[in-house]
C-alpha cells in the first residue's frame, strides 16, 4: 500500500527513455483492472514519439506539462461489444489508477490527463495519435522519470467524511 501514499502527479521528467520491460509491466497492471461484466473496454496507445507528444501536449491548456515526458500512454476505450457501456468511465478509471500506481512503484512519476467526455480534447487527441472511429480517446497518462525527488503527498484522511451505519 505504499505507493498510494507516495503517488504525486509529475509534471517534470529528465530526459530519460522509459524501458521497454516497466512500459509493459504498466500495462499489464492496467489491464489487470476489474470492469464491468468483465468487458475490458481499454486499448492502449503508447507513445514516444517527441512529435506525437508535442501534439498531444496540446489537446488541452492543461496538458502542456507532458510535452518534456519521454512516454505517454493514451487510454481509449472501445465503442462495440460491449455488455455495459454505461460503465465504461469506471471501468478505464479502475485501469488508469493501476497503470499510474505502477508507475510509481517502478520509481517513474507522471500525471493524468483528462480528455473524455470534453469534445475538444477527444477531437485533439483523435487525431494527434490517428484514432479509429471504434474507439473514444479517454484520458493521456504522461509519465518518466521524475526531474527531482518525489515527495510524499498530504495526508488527505479527514475522519469528517466517514459515516458508520451500524
Amino acid at each position: 500500500m505504499d505507493n498510494l501514499f507516495h503517488r504525486v502527479s509529475v509534471r517534470q521528467f529528465k530526459d530519460q527513455p522509459v524501458e521497454e520491460e516497466k512500459i509493459k509491466e504498466m500495462l499489464h497492471a492496467g489491464m489487470q483492472a476489474p470492469s464491468a461484466g468483465n468487458q475490458r473496454p481499454w486499448v492502449f496507445y503508447v507513445v514516444t514519439n517527441k512529435d506525437t507528444i508535442q501534439a498531444l501536449s496540446k489537446v488541452s491548456k492543461h496538458s502542456a506539462c507532458a510535452a518534456g515526458a519521454p512516454l505517454i500512454i493514451a487510454l481509449a476505450c472501445r465503442k462495440e461489444k460491449l455488455s455495459f457501456p454505461e460503465k465504461i468511465q469506471q471501468d478505464m478509471a479502475l485501469c488508469a489508477g493501476n497503470v499510474w500506481l505502477e508507475a510509481d512503484n517502478l520509481g517513474l512519476g507522471g500525471v493524468y490527463l483528462g480528455v473524455y467526455p470534453e469534445e475538444e480534447r477527444m477531437a485533439n487527441t483523435r487525431a494527434a495519435i490517428d484514432l479509429p472511429e471504434e474507439y473514444d480517446p479517454f484520458c493521456l497518462l504522461a509519465i518518466g522519470y521524475p526531474a527531482r525527488p518525489m515527495r510524499p503527498q498530504q495526508n488527505r484522511f479527514d475522519e469528517t467524511r466517514i459515516h458508520y451505519i451500524k
